[in-house]
């Protein structure tokens, strides 16, 4: 048995969390990518040491923050990164929109596998860019020929555009193949454009699979990529608005700073104490951590097929992420809606991911099990009633 306790739900309501007071008080929230676990103890520690001192200024990297990132890339992912190519921002989410300010001029496309997170979606508008939508296929696989196609026009506008990857892929659960990357990276190079690689969820991969970077496919193809990582989904801490990007190539490295400069160029000091902490004390948990969710998952794929009729879902190879096709359900027309009215469940519609959305919505399994059989159950007695 675990030494970790996965199965408490504490209670979110009035701690101020977006996921526990976006719905009415009876609606079960299933849907933003927020785990309902406690911190893992270390982090907690760290965190409660770092308040003991009655300043909370200014926070700045401390060295051993990037050799610990420096560290964790090597062990996990074998992947040799020099600490000046570290690069701590206060999110992701703001790092890749700095990054295609870093490498688009204004009319440069931006290529997006849809279904994606969105705002990913969002990102090349608030650039003045071109969106340039290249669909996974039905499986959830990269189309290679809609790629090529969508990433020779990229480029068409100015500097050469860039592609906003995704991986592992939020919202279908891909934790794409080194093949894949590789073909992926090299119709980049062939291009000319640069990647953006949103990584956040790497180090949650199921069934032993191991996560790769793309940039450390070959020094060529790191030149080229800004990636994007964060201990916040694997460690439960994302309102601490830290995270990581990675930029071996001096001079892209430069035109990003540049990018960031006077806008997201400060971290949360408790999110810099409590990520060192996660990376340096935080593996047995994640070890747990791991397999509650792949249990999880399993538990859910069996209950999806037996107690949600016409409801499909294809097994997540990472994330706690559920993508599910509703389209042959009862709740085809407005799944959010038929599952938020007659469930009283909350979920990620899927049209907020592209327009393969449709008749699809996004579920979060990482919650106790107690929590994700009471939304299962709700759900499939709405559907049996409609």
């Amino acid at each position: 048995m675990s030494r970790f306790d996965f199965d408490t739900l504490p209670d979110r309501r009035a701690s101020g969390c977006n996921k526990w007071t976006r719905f009415d008080a009876d609606v079960l929230p299933m849907w933003v990518a927020d785990m309902d676990f406690a911190v893992a103890e270390p982090i907690r520690a760290a965190i409660a040491a770092r308040l003991a001192h009655p300043v909370l200024g200014y926070g700045v990297p401390q060295a051993g923050l990037k050799a610990r990132i420096a560290a964790w890339l090597a062990a996990q992912y074998g992947w040799q990164v020099p600490v000046e190519a570290i690069v701590p921002m206060p999110g992701v989410v703001p790092g890749f929109n700095l990054a295609l300010r870093a490498t688009c001029a204004r009319g440069d496309g931006v290529v997006v596998q849809t279904p994606v997170y969105p705002p990913i979606l969002k990102a090349p508008a608030n650039w003045d860019l071109r969106r340039l939508d290249a669909p996974l296929t039905p499986r959830d696989e990269v189309d290679l020929d809609t790629l090529r196609g969508a990433l020779a026009q990229a480029g068409q506008g100015g500097r050469g555009g860039a592609f906003l990857l995704c991986n592992p892929h939020n919202p279908t659960g891909r934790a794409f193949r080194r093949e894949e990357l590789e073909a992926m990276a090299q119709a980049c190079l062939a291009a000319g454009v640069a990647i953006v690689s949103d990584e956040i969820h790497c180090d949650l991969l199921f069934d032993g699979r191991r996560h790769i970077p793309v940039a450390s496919l070959s020094e060529e193809v790191a030149a080229r990529t800004i990636t994007l990582m964060s201990a916040g989904k694997t460690w439960n801490i994302a309102g601490l608005n830290a995270c990581w990007a990675i930029v071996t190539d001096a001079a892209l490295r430069a035109r990003f700073q540049r990018a960031i400069a006077g806008v997201a160029d400060h971290v949360n000091i408790l999110g810099l104490v409590a990520t060192e902490a996660a990376l340096a004390e935080g593996e047995p948990w994640r070890q747990a951590l791991l397999a509650y969710l792949q249990a999880n998952r399993d538990w859910l794929l069996g209950a999806v097929e037996a107690r949600l009729p016409g409801v499909r879902m294809h097994c997540p190879e990472a994330t706690f992420l559920a993508w599910l096709d509703c389209r042959r359900s009862a709740a085809a027309a407005d799944p959010q809606g038929f599952f938020l009215e007659h469930a009283r469940v909350g979920l990620n519609p899927g049209p907020d991911f592209g327009p393969p959305g449709v008749g699809f919505v996004r579920l979060n399994f990482g919650c106790p099990r107690a929590t994700l059989e009471d939304g299962i159950a709700r759900m499939g007695r709405a559907l049996g009633q409609a």
